[in-house]
C-alpha cells in the first residue's frame, strides 16, 4: 500500500512535513516558508535547568508539533494528531491511515534513523518525517532533509517513534483530515494572525528566559561562563549553543533566514506593508547567527579561548538580540 505522497527536499524539518501534506490534501499554495511563518515557527529559549546532553536546554524553535497545528488553525483546515501509549496501538493506527491512502506526519528521534548519518545521530526526540507507504515489512519514508526517499524496517520506525528521553515523540501522528482548498483571502487572514502569534511569542512572553530576552540573558551569561563553569565546561556549553543552533533540522540561523523568507512571500499577499524590507533584518541575524556560532566553535576547539573571546561571543548575542527586537517591534508597528 501507498499513498500518492511527492517527496520534497526542506530546510527544516515540522515546516517541510507541514508543507509537503497540506499540498498534497489540496493546499498548493503552502510553501515551507509560508508554513514555518503562518505557524509562528521562530523562537528562542535558554533552560539551563534542563540538561540535553550534558548542556543546557537552547531551543531556536516552538515546541514539537506548533508549527503543524497552528499552521492548519490558522488556515481553518481541521487536523488528526494523535499520542499513544501502546507501541501496537500505533502502528495499527498508522497502517490504517496508509491503507486509506493517508500519507502521515510522525514525530521521531533521529539517534535510530538508520538512513542518517553517524555524526547526525545524537538524543534528539523532535524530528519530523512522512511516512508515506509499505512494502512488505518495509515503511516508505519521506524526510524532508533528505534528497530522495527512503525507507525503515518496521522495527526501526517504531523505535524511533517510542524513543526515550527529552520531548519523547509517544507516537506522535498527525495529517489533515481532509482534502482541502485554500484561497488568497484565507492566506492573508493566517500570515496576519501567524506574525502576531510570533511578535508576542519573542517580545512579550513573561521571563527572562525566552524571546528576545532569552537571547539578551544568554549573552550576559556567556560573559561570565569561562569564570564560572571553567575553561572546558564553558567550551561544552557552546558547542552546545552551535549543536542546537547549526544541526538540529535547520538551525537557529537558518530558522532567521527562513522567516525572512516567509516576510517576502508575505508581501506578496499584503504588499504596501513593508514585510519585503523587514525581511532583510531577519537576514542580518541569520548572519550575525552563523558568525556567532564561528565564534563558539573556535572557543570549543580550543583554537581560541581567552576571555576577550567570550567577551566577542557575548557581544554577537547581544547584538542580535537587539536586530530581532527592531524587526518585531517594526512588525508590531503594522497597520493590518
Amino acid at each position: 500500500m501507498k499513498a500518492d505522497f511527492v517527496h520534497h527536499q526542506s530546510a527544516h524539518c515540522e515546516s517541510g512535513v507541514t508543507s509537503g501534506l497540506l499540498q498534497n490534501a489540496g493546499a498548493t499554495q503552502i510553501t515551507e516558508p509560508l508554513a514555518f511563518g503562518i505557524g509562528a515557527g521562530l523562537f528562542y529559549a535558554y533552560i539551563p535547568l534542563i540538561k540535553i546532553n550534558n548542556g543546557p536546554a537552547i531551543a531556536f524553535r516552538t515546541f514539537p508539533g506548533l508549527i503543524f497545528k497552528r499552521t492548519c488553525k490558522a488556515l481553518g483546515i481541521p487536523v488528526i494528531q494523535k499520542k499513544f501509549r501502546s507501541k501496537e496501538q500505533a502502528e495499527n493506527f498508522l497502517k490504517e491511515a496508509l491503507q486509506n491512502k493517508q500519507p502521515v506526519g510522525c514525530q521521531v528521534g533521529v539517534y535510530y534513523l538508520s538512513y542518517f548519518p553517524k555524526e547526525y545521530r545524537f538524543h534528539f526526540n523532535a524530528h519530523n518525517l512522512v511516512v508515506f507507504g509499505q512494502e512488505g515489512d518495509n515503511y516508505l519514508i519521506s524526510d524532508p532533509i533528505m534528497e530522495t526517499p527512503t525507507s525503515l524496517t518496521s522495527y526501526e520506525l517504531e523505535r524511533v517513534r517510542f524513543a526515550k528521553g527529552a520531548l519523547a515523540p509517544k507516537g506522535q501522528i498527525y495529517y489533515p483530515a481532509k482534502h482541502v482548498e485554500v484561497n488568497d483571502d484565507t492566506i492573508r487572514r493566517a500570515i496576519k494572525h501567524g506574525i502576531k502569534q510570533n511578535i508576542n511569542n519573542m517580545l512579550r512572553i513573561p521571563g527572562w528566559f525566552a524571546g528576545v530576552e532569552g537571547i539578551r540573558y544568554t549573552g550576559k551569561r556567556i560573559k561570565k561562563w569561562r569564570d564560572n563553569l571553567g575553561l572546558q565546561k564553558a567550551g561544552l556549553y557552546l558547542a552546545q549553543l552551535v549543536r542546537m543552533q547549526e544541526e538540529i533540522g535547520t538551525g537557529g540561523g537558518g530558522f532567521r533566514y527562513m522567516y525572512g523568507a516567509f516576510l517576502q512571500e508575505a508581501d506578496n499577499f499584503l504588499p504596501g506593508k513593508g514585510l519585503s524590507d523587514i525581511s532583510k533584518q531577519f537576514t542580518e541575524a541569520g548572519d550575525l547567527w552563523r558568525t556567532a556560532a564561528v565564534q563558539a566553535a573556535g572557543i570549543y576547539k580550543g583554537r581560541i579561548g581567552s576571555q576577550k573571546d567570550f567577551d566577542v561571543m557575548s557581544n554577537h548575542l547581544l547584538q542580535i538580540a537587539d536586530i530581532e527586537e527592531k524587526a518585531f517591534k517594526a512588525l508590531n508597528k503594522i497597520k493590518w
